[in-house]
């Protein structure tokens, strides 16, 4: 029996793949066996159809409902030559030239699938972690270097370690899936194309911080995500991967969904565990670190998916091979997302180290509207924008933060030349002003202040004047905000003023 994949991940069904997946279904019957598996990324080719053949797994993409008839009396299913066929999707340049580890299966296995995971290596890591020491699961993610990738970029073994050392008889792991960031999608995708990898690596913190009990906390926005999860949730019990004694150790480890109402602000963590109390989401003052005290105040371990996604591959093949890839203090691989105006947009998992140009420009393509490119904006709403200038960069955490930038979630968003970089800066304010939990001065008020004062700046009123308050607003609240939020939401503002100043000064219209 022939084996056919068609993406069920939300980008794919987004442009039509469960329609896809029923005709092909119609038109095939019997012949085949069809898998709903993750994307591979490629959001372009979406829906991407794959067919498993004797050279490997054959693509065609991008498929549409009315072409399956057509595709299938032309040979799809023995992976005949077809205008939309692009070849063994192993060999295309886009995943030929990753490194894939959180993502080594999504797009390869059936999501909810226990068995398929174990056959493509999964439960490698846990059962390694489970015949260590809990500390020396913590020395073999610390010598790794692995840096939280929810955007701090915090080493994860230091966390975990003291969370291991802070003695209670109750303590937490917790997943932070509340991807608010514009232009990421990278936690989405792994939760829907290979939930599995979460969970064990949840599983290796459980076993590496002694806690008992675990969240993953996931925005609104992702109820596919939601319902992949807790169908995996459930096949993961079934296979004595959760509950008591897994995997017939003394491990404990119960999990559960917890979904979000849709506030940026959970993103951070503290406003994340004050949501999962049944709280409003609102940023508590630190310390007390939620490594000392965080959910209920016990001991918990917080991370992001993609941080949890890399633990089974540190604990499976060694922290010394993880430490391999990357640059200088940015170790492994990040899931770069790109997005905004670009020709090829989608998930790419490689080493820290390549270029924003090889990267854009290169796998990318550029934009789709075939027009230059002016501005990327890496880490989210609160990040900077970088010029074609500075394209030569290495993502990484350092080269970034020397240049005033960011990596944050690995997000990269693309503009062209007709974008307005003053109504960009004011749009971050904007944002912060919609997203701020309320809870310090500097961020509640000055994002109104700062929206306030760009319109004075663009409307031509004391343009002087009114540029040097908004500096000294930027000012206020980098040195005085309680999170992040108000802290980073600068870094738009003063990346436009620099690189863009001209826009600033453009009469009113």
């Amino acid at each position: 029996m022939i084996t056919i994949y068609v993406p069920q991940d939300s980008s794919a069904v987004s442009v039509g793949a469960d329609e896809v997946a029923a005709a092909i279904e119609a038109e095939a019957g019997e012949r085949i066996r069809l898998v709903r598996n993750g994307t591979r990324g490629m959001l372009w080719l979406e829906p991407l159809v794959e067919v498993e053949t004797e050279r490997g797994r054959i693509g065609y993409g991008p498929v549409t409902p009315g072409a399956v008839p057509e595709l299938v009396a032309a040979g799809m299913l023995e992976g005949a030559d077809h205008e939309l066929r692009q070849g063994p999707v192993e060999e295309l340049p886009w995943m030929r030239d990753q490194q894939r580890l959180c993502f080594a299966r999504v797009g390869v296995i059936d999501p909810v699938d226990p068995a398929d995971y174990e056959n493509h290596g999964g439960l490698s890591g846990l059962r390694k972690a489970l015949e260590m020491t809990p500390a020396a699961v913590v020395e073999e993610v610390t010598s790794s270097g692995l840096r939280g990738r929810g955007g701090a970029g915090f080493p994860a073994g230091i966390k975990w370690n003291t969370v291991l050392q802070t003695e209670g008889p109750t303590k937490f792991v917790c997943c932070n899936a509340d991807e608010g960031d514009s232009g990421t999608f990278a936690d989405r995708m792994l939760m829907e194309g290979d939930p599995f990898c979460l969970i064990e690596g949840m599983l290796i913190a459980a076993h590496a911080v002694q806690a008992t009990e675990g969240y993953i906390y996931v925005r609104s926005e992702y109820p596919d995500a939601v319902r992949t999860l807790r169908r995996a949730i459930d096949a993961a019990y079934s296979a004595g991967w959760l509950g008591e004694r897994v995997l017939g150790t003394e491990l404990k480890f119960d999990l559960h969904v917890r979904v979000g109402a849709g506030a940026y602000i959970c993103g951070e963590e503290t406003s994340m565990l004050e949501s999962l109390e049944g709280n409003r989401g609102m940023v508590r003052p630190k310390p007390p670190i939620p490594a000392i005290n965080g959910l209920f105040g016990k001991p918990t371990a917080v991370n992001n998916v993609l941080t949890l996604a890399s633990v089974p591959t540190i604990l499976a093949d060694g922290a010394q091979s993880y430490a391999e890839l990357g640059v200088g203090r940015s170790l492994g691989t990040q899931v770069f997302q790109l997005a905004g105006n670009i020709a090829r947009g989608g998930a790419f998992e490689t080493a820290f180290g390549l270029s924003i140009d090889e990267l854009v420009n290169g796998y990318g393509g550029g934009t789709r509207s075939g027009r230059p490119v002016r501005a990327v904006q890496i880490g989210g709403p609160l990040g900077s924008y970088v010029p074609p200038e500075k394209f030569g960069l290495p993502m990484d955490y350092e080269a970034l933060a020397e240049a005033e930038a960011m990596v944050g979630h690995g997000g990269i968003v693309v503009f062209d030349d007709t974008a307005d970089m003053a109504a960009m800066a004011r749009f971050a304010f904007e944002f912060c002003a919609e997203e701020s939990c309320g809870k310090c001065t500097p961020c509640r008020v000055g994002a109104v202040r700062g929206v306030e004062t760009i319109d004075k700046i663009t409307g031509g009123q004391d343009r002087d004047g009114n540029l040097g308050v908004l500096n000294d607003l930027c000012e206020l609240m980098t040195d005085g905000s309680l999170c992040a939020m108000g802290g980073l939401t600068p870094n738009p503002v003063r990346s436009a003023l620099a690189h863009f100043p001209e826009d600033f000064q453009k009469e009113a219209k």
